[in-house]
């Protein structure tokens, strides 16, 4: 009830202070588990993919967020739980794992933060390694975003796809995560022509 009040809020918000253009969302697979995987322009991606994307999206969030009290409550009334970024958060890892066996979409920004243009040296190996580990298919999002107001925004779902191991129960290093994770990223960009 409340994710859909907040939905609905961001909504309007969205299609009166912007040009909302969405792209591919017959790409977004309507059972099972997913790893939302975009990129991260601005403050507010996290509810404008969820205000497009009719399933429930639970996003990872880093954790200073969740300590102003309005932001909280905006925040998980959206779906989002706290991670605590350079530290390895095992607990929110098992909260992805958790969400993802209960058939739910998962969505994580793979760069860690807030980036304007494609930074190879932003991606997290947490990324390919919660992909490779869960089987999860990923849903690759771009996002094109103008910080002036009533300027034309573009969310484009691509084609989802499966990243697989390349020896089945074999460990990956972390510089094999983090070059998975920039191929990820590739197809993220490779979206809204980046």
């Amino acid at each position: 009830m409340i994710y859909s009040f907040a939905k609905f809020l961001f909504f309007l918000y969205f299609i009166f202070s912007r040009r909302v253009k969405i792209e591919g969302r017959e790409n977004i697979p309507k059972t099972g588990p997913v790893l939302l995987y975009a990129n991260h322009p601005s403050a507010w991606d996290m509810f404008l993919i969820a205000v497009f994307t009719k399933r429930k999206v639970h996003y990872m969030a880093k954790a200073e967020l969740f300590k102003n009290p309005i932001l909280r409550f905006l925040l998980k009334s959206v779906g989002a739980f706290p991670v605590s970024r350079g530290k390895g958060d095992v607990g929110s890892v098992k909260t992805v794992f958790k969400l993802l066996e209960q058939g739910r979409i998962v969505g994580i920004f793979p760069e860690g933060t807030r980036t304007e243009k494609k930074n190879p040296k932003k991606r997290k190996a947490g990324a390919a390694m919660m992909a490779l580990h869960s089987k999860a298919p990923i849903l690759p999002v771009g996002v094109e975003w103008n910080k002036k107001i009533f300027s034309k925004v573009r969310v484009v779902f691509g084609e989802p796809f499966l990243m697989l191991p390349r020896e089945e129960d074999a460990h990956t290093p972390k510089e094999e995560l983090l070059k998975l994770t920039e191929e990820i990223m590739d197809k993220i960009y490779a979206l809204i022509g980046q």
